[in-house]
């Protein structure tokens, strides 16, 4: 699967540089085309040299000297993937912030292809809140973390922080590249953030969805090279990532009709928090606080998981979310056989860490058949890889 690939490697100033020229002759003779990126840092624990002749191609460390630049717009581009390994606790947390000192970070955050890090450091570096804190903000903007290993680390300690061996990171990379090919051909549809229902023209009926969710879902499966639409509610995510045809809405009836528009899907994902209820009657004015109650009327939206269950082909995948705060396995199950969803996926608010807001979710898997699958507290990203690779095993 590497045969023909462009893989862009950067390298930062950890001892596990050292690794890395194993790597470039691993992916060279996998046939894959390599180039390479390095911090200035990084140069003081492996030879440009020695990378470059291996690479068959010239290593870059700076954006610019006397003679030439360094187009970091262009590098970001052409490659298929970009690696940051070994990734240091420094590069991190300047990654995590959005830095731009060097080469290597104007190359990463001008980069459209998908990023892989494999961190290397410390045992008490890698246990550190900030740390784990900088990694979550990376797995956030959907940054795929390789774990580290346990094992002799530089200081002399033995623990966690040890970046993983030239053949696991090919390994890795074959198996990332060949999902980038397992949907291609494929339609899909996913629902995101909440909706908004007016009561005047300054008040709504909304939650808390901030989208996190359903954009790392639609992220992921263009990834995997699904032609992906995005149905999105009001949040604050500017973009919905390359390959992801974004259309906003507003309220439960507008997502309605752009999901019911776009329902020859091979799959779909209905992570939006849609309104049960909207306001009968809109004000066209500003209502004011003039009484010591206010009554509202409301009525059913429409439920677009269960009218796409009811059009539903026997080639299509539905998978609907379900946010519980009591009898969540029930409710979950109860969900799915009534709105003929083939995948269930089931938040808990009683969950610490998972729900509305935050970049970490907890989640299990309900499929029609009677199973359930748990899942640990992990990044959404993390969490969105792991519902499409559920739903790759359910398509025909």
């Amino acid at each position: 699967m590497l045969t023909g690939k462009k893989i862009l490697i950067g390298i930062t100033g950890s001892i596990a540089a050292y690794k890395i020229p194993l790597l470039v002759r691993g992916l060279v003779k996998q046939g894959a085309e390599v180039r390479v990126v390095m911090t200035e840092a990084a140069a003081g624990f492996v030879s440009p040299l020695t990378l470059s002749t291996l690479a068959k191609s010239e290593v870059l460390t700076r954006l610019f000297d006397e003679s030439s630049w360094a187009n970091h717009v262009a590098l970001g581009r052409w490659a298929d993937v970009m690696l940051v390994a070994p990734l240091s606790c420094n590069t991190l947390s300047k990654m995590a912030a959005g830095a731009c000192d060097n080469l290597l970070l104007a190359t990463y955050l001008s980069a459209t292809c998908p990023v892989i890090a494999a961190p290397a450091m410390d045992e008490d570096m890698w246990h550190h809140p900030t740390t784990k804190d900088n990694l979550a903000r990376l797995s956030a903007h959907g940054v795929s973390v390789i774990p580290v290993a346990y094992g002799e680390l530089a200081s002399g300690l033995v623990g966690d922080g040890r970046m993983a061996e030239p053949e696991e990171l090919l390994r890795y990379l074959d198996s990332f590249l060949a999902n980038t090919v397992s949907l291609k051909g494929k339609k899909a549809l996913v629902t995101a953030g909440p909706t908004y229902e007016a009561i005047d023209p300054v008040r709504f009926i909304g939650n808390h969805s901030s989208g996190k969710m359903g954009y790392a879902l639609a992220g992921e499966l263009a990834r995997r090279g699904a032609a992906v639409t995005l149905v999105s509610g009001p949040t604050g995510i500017e973009r919905a990532g390359p390959g992801v045809e974004l259309i906003r809405s507003t309220s439960a009836s507008e997502m309605a009709t752009a999901c019911f528009a776009h329902d020859d899907y091979d799959i779909a994902i209905l992570a939006a928090a849609v309104a049960d209820y909207t306001p009968v009657h809109v004000s066209d004015q500003k209502i004011k606080k003039s009484e010591e109650t206010l009554t509202l009327e409301l009525r059913k939206t429409e439920d677009i998981l269960a009218t796409l269950g009811g059009r539903k082909g026997n080639r299509q995948v539905l998978v609907g979310f379900a946010l519980e705060t009591e009898n969540e396995a029930a409710n979950a199950v109860k969900k799915l056989q009534a709105k003929n969803a083939d995948l269930l996926v089931l938040n808990s608010l009683r969950t610490e860490g998972a729900g509305f807001g935050g970049d970490t979710n907890q989640v299990e898997l309900f499929y029609r058949d009677g199973r359930r699958k748990p899942f640990p507290l992990r990044s959404k990203t993390d969490v969105a890889r792991d519902i499409i690779d559920a739903i790759t095993e359910l398509i025909p």
